[in-house]
């Protein structure tokens, strides 16, 4: 499984994979193991044991970490949360109407509207197949469609722009 985390201004891409884990394209094994009747982790990475405490925040993927007597900050997502949260955060920045954006790489399978079409927030305007599913992307806001910028069969990247409105 692939994991996002950031620890201050870094971003580590870290994959789990049973008992290793691949931190920038370094490969280590590693284990975890608890500590009964406390809130302490022993984290074996290699040869080293670390002692870690995680404490858990109310926001999704969000933990204060005690690791070896550092106190760090660290969010932890997967790899589609990592993704929403990042496109929520763009589109959080944008003025006016906003783009439908790709939430992740896949296949245009129909265009709902076209250009000069009225859309309201909420309504879906593309179908995209991803990840062996069929997903419905939607608009933030609403809008007058100014461009179609993909067609039906069409592979697209994640964050590429679909449809822009006016």
């Amino acid at each position: 499984m692939k994991y996002f985390v950031d620890i201050g201004s870094e971003r580590l891409e870290v994959e789990l994979d049973g008992e290793t884990a691949r931190v920038g394209g370094v490969e280590r094994a590693v284990h975890l193991s608890d500590v009964e009747g406390t809130p302490v982790h022993l984290v074996r990475i290699g040869s080293r044991v670390h002692r870690v405490v995680a404490q858990r925040h109310a926001a999704r993927g969000r933990y204060t970490l005690r690791f070896d007597g550092w106190r760090l900050e660290a969010e932890a997502l997967d790899e589609r949360s990592r993704a929403i949260r990042d496109l929520t955060a763009a589109q959080a920045a944008h003025a006016g109407p906003l783009p439908v954006t790709a939430p992740m790489p896949g296949l245009i399978v129909r265009v709902h509207v076209q250009p000069g079409d009225t859309v309201t927030a909420g309504q879906g305007v593309i179908s995209m197949e991803a990840m062996k599913m069929e997903n419905e992307l939607r608009t933030v806001t609403a809008g007058t469609v100014k461009a179609v910028l993909v067609r039906p069969g069409q592979a697209v990247e994640k964050g590429a722009v679909l449809l822009e409105l006016a």
